[in-house]
């Protein structure tokens, strides 16, 4: 890209790492002795930190959610279409901060991070990392970077999951929650979905076990699978149905099994070039956390009761075309909002892309979110 950056971006930004030298107790029964937290924050934290936002990414997401990491970075962060200077999360009124997910693919300590007990890389020894998990560690985050109290918990998709067991386990820490594009569990098919990219993975020749760091190799064929699965359940069939139809690449049928339909070529690129910036192992740890997450569970199901410690007031937000994720999941999340006399705001975007949409801008979308975040604003200076 040229030198000349957008003027509604936040610009050049630089990771930051947090290295943590106190246990952190797990679900899984397990510990770590020790961990890295990496993030990246954009604004400034204005005189009593009472303008922080923390944003929860999803399964292929990471810490750089917006600007660029060089002058020269054709992509910005993944959620650049949001954060930002006028934008909803607008970076002239709120310090934005997103940290990556510990056992995820980059900087955090995961898979790939070498183990103190060993000096080797972690691999197939990482513990399993739920949800929750996720928020002790960015609880920690928090207290070590002095902030009080976020303004705003906001997530898509399993960023949406992780905003909710903050304002489950942490209510005295959050006050506004944003749960954009989730559910309040996996469905069986899509647990089946997760389970067949896993197995994809995991029965990869080069796969070793997870210990596919010893061998140089990388399971490029079976992450590539797992991706282009994960990809169609991201898309509506109408967005594909409009991208591709059922177009041939050369025009004319070859009876043969290469890539021949449009759409093809365009899941094979999606799932090579993924291979190139993922880790297998973060990616059977992540789908196993959206399996786990299930915070009704520990009240015979009862999603109220679930909710019933949360003070934080709730924007729900759902995809008429996200089949995934559907606007009858969200639903679910507000009834039981409801049912637990929390306040909540609830809205149903039409759109056609599908789970994606919830990084897109779509009008209704971005005045929807600008309107909640204009109040959240106000409050923040009184």
């Amino acid at each position: 890209m040229s030198s000349q950056l957008p003027s509604d971006s936040v610009g050049l930004v630089k990771p930051q790492t947090l290295h943590i030298e106190e246990p952190l107790s797990l679900d899984c029964g397990k510990h770590l002795d020790s961990y890295d937290l990496v993030y990246e924050a954009y604004g400034q934290l204005n005189a009593n930190a009472s303008n922080a936002i923390l944003i929860c990414h999803a399964l292929s997401g990471d810490h750089h959610a917006a600007g660029y990491h060089s002058v020269d970075d054709a992509k910005p962060g993944w959620w650049e279409t949001a954060i930002g200077p006028g934008k909803p999360f607008d970076t002239n009124k709120f310090c934005v901060i997103c940290p990556a997910n510990l056992g995820g693919h980059k900087g955090s300590t995961g898979p790939g991070s070498n183990n103190p007990k060993t000096g080797k890389q972690y691999g197939p020894d990482f513990p399993i990392i739920t949800v929750r998990d996720w928020a002790r560690s960015q609880e920690v985050l928090r207290r070590k970077l002095g902030i009080p109290r976020w303004a705003v918990v906001a997530g898509g998709s399993l960023g949406g999951m992780q905003v909710m067991q903050w304002a489950i386990d942490y209510p005295d820490k959050i006050k506004h929650a944003l749960v954009i594009a989730a559910a309040p569990k996996l469905s069986a098919q899509n647990i089946a979905f997760n389970e067949i990219a896993r197995q994809a993975i995991i029965n990869d020749p080069d796969f070793h076990g997870g210990r596919y760091y010893d061998h140089s190799v990388v399971p490029r064929l079976g992450l590539m699978l797992a991706r282009m699965l994960g990809h169609i359940t991201y898309l509506s069939d109408e967005a594909m149905r409009a991208k591709f139809g059922r177009d041939l690449r050369a025009g004319r049928i070859n009876y043969g099994f290469d890539v021949e339909f449009q759409v093809e070529s365009y899941l094979r690129h999606q799932g090579a070039s993924f291979v190139d910036r993922f880790d297998a192992n973060t990616y059977l740890l992540m789908t196993k956390a959206l399996d786990y997450f299930d915070p009704a569970a520990e009240q015979d199901g009862n999603l109220a009761k679930a909710f019933a410690p949360a003070s934080a007031k709730f924007l729900v937000i759902s995809f008429t075309s996200d089949w995934r994720f559907s606007p009858p999941r969200s639903r679910e999340i507000v009834d039981a909002l409801v049912d637990a006399k929390k306040t909540v705001s609830y809205a149903e975007i039409e759109s056609d892309l599908g789970h994606d949409d919830f990084l897109m801008t779509l009008p209704h979308y971005v005045r929807t979110l600008s309107a909640y975040m204009s109040r959240v604003a106000a409050e923040v200076n009184k």
